[in-house]
């Protein structure tokens, strides 16, 4: 007899299930269990009488224990679970649970360092449901526009951020260090006539940062196009992608949101688009707040959010692009605006964070190299990027989109935490 899904039981038709055990009840000649595995829950009816020991072994089990029984389900109106009761012939015990270190009460932090134990739960099984299909329909909408998928290396001699908040490795006797993303190789693809191209994948930043949008080790959408003018054909295409991804998620799952996380997803139709300066116009014309020149060169996480909140009352969505960043600001690669101190650069920020930043590349070898200087950083460290453009390379751009961000915004989670599977922070590297 094969084991099958607490879901897929049907009525006197003879099966197996397995599952943790979440209640006991027992009465004068019953024993009632609720077993539970990741589909739902079912009640199991033991006639003491018929199946004393039976009664005997499971009425002793603590909570949590997995159990296997074999039996039958039969139709009981009155059981709130489906409408259905297993009675089993035959069991067997598993595992035995010792009692629970956390339940519904205790601390985040505790619940961390138990998350195998917490992730039991429906709703946390939900939040990576809901995480799977979004990374599912997300690789399906570039797949269909024709994008390579590619998995770069995550161990690199040189550091895609100008060398802050790494992570140093011995590699075979020397010093590497795990990329702050794929940035070089995105555009190494570039430079080898890829055209389009995107990946899902791991980043890691040791920023000692101890917010809820911060972690060591995040996974991020990157995508990079070759052949475009301006960051604008980015953000272009982005917002498709954007409203396709929010739409496909809503159609499927909007419904089990508003239930669990209490949440509507407003799909809009179009993401506007503010200049940097144009945002601290609005915060002192519409807030009576006025930021001093100097500060002028990128938004706080309480700027990220007014912004947000702004757009969402006056512009109908509730992401929005911040673009036309000072090129100071930004980091060496991003390609300068003719005739101006700003770059093509941009942000997404969605609910009051900030999902991804986006840009148009320098890919000019002497003026790349220029830049890389202008930002304090010695070029020739950075000689085997410079590679790349040396023998050919097309205009391109691109961004990476942090996707436990995106899931942690949509579904109203306190932290990107409860997005990601096991999180990694500077206090946490454990379990």
């Amino acid at each position: 007899m094969k084991r099958i899904y607490i879901k897929d039981i049907q009525p006197d038709v003879e099966c197996e299930i397995s599952g943790w055990i979440e209640k006991i009840r027992e009465q004068k000649t019953m024993l009632f269990v609720v077993l539970k595995d990741s589909t739902g829950s079912v009640q199991v009816a033991i006639e003491k009488e018929k199946l004393p020991k039976m009664a005997q072994k499971i009425g002793k089990l603590s909570r949590q224990s997995v159990v296997r029984f074999f039996g039958k389900a039969k139709k009981a109106e009155i059981v709130k679970l489906g409408g259905i009761e297993f009675v089993p012939t035959s069991f067997e015990i598993e595992s035995v649970a010792e009692e629970l270190p956390i339940d519904s009460e205790s601390g985040k932090e505790l619940k961390m360092d138990f998350r195998w134990i917490d992730l039991r739960q429906d709703k946390e099984r939900l939040i990576f449901q809901i995480r799977t299909y979004a990374e599912h329909i997300m690789r399906e909408f570039f797949i269909e526009k024709g994008f390579i998928e590619i998995h770069t290396p995550k161990i690199t001699t040189q550091c895609s951020e100008g060398g802050a908040d790494v992570f140093a490795v011995d590699y075979y006797g020397q010093r590497a260090y795990l990329t702050q993303s794929p940035q070089f190789y995105k555009q190494m693809a570039m430079a080898a006539g890829f055209d389009k191209m995107f990946e899902i994948g791991p980043y890691y930043r040791a920023e000692k940062s101890f917010t809820a949008r911060h972690t060591a080790e995040a996974t991020c959408l990157d995508f990079e196009i070759a052949h475009v003018k301006s960051h604008h054909e980015i953000m272009d295409f982005e917002e498709e992608f954007f409203i396709y991804t929010l739409s496909k998620i809503k159609e499927k799952y909007g419904s089990l949101i508003k239930e669990e996380f209490d949440l509507d997803i407003l799909v809009p139709t179009k993401i506007p688009r503010l200049k940097l300066c144009e945002v601290f116009k609005i915060f002192k014309e519409t807030y009576g707040i006025e930021v001093p020149e100097e500060k002028q060169l990128d938004l706080d996480p309480d700027q990220e959010k007014l912004i947000c909140d702004y757009s969402s009352k006056y512009l109908g969505s509730e992401a929005v692009f911040i673009t036309d960043y000072p090129a100071e600001a930004r980091a060496f690669y991003s390609k300068k605006i003719d005739g101006t101190f700003d770059c093509m650069a941009f942000d997404m920020l969605y609910r009051g964070w900030e999902l991804n930043s986006g840009a148009v590349r320098e890919y000019r070898y002497q003026e790349l190299k220029a830049q890389i200087e202008e930002h304090g950083v010695d070029s020739e460290k950075m000689k085997d990027y410079l590679e790349f453009f040396k023998y050919g390379c097309p205009p391109h751009g691109g961004i990476g989109f942090g996707i436990d961000r995106f899931i942690a915004k949509l579904l109203g989670l306190p932290s990107l935490k409860e997005s990601i599977f096991v999180f990694r922070g500077p206090s946490r590297v454990k379990p």
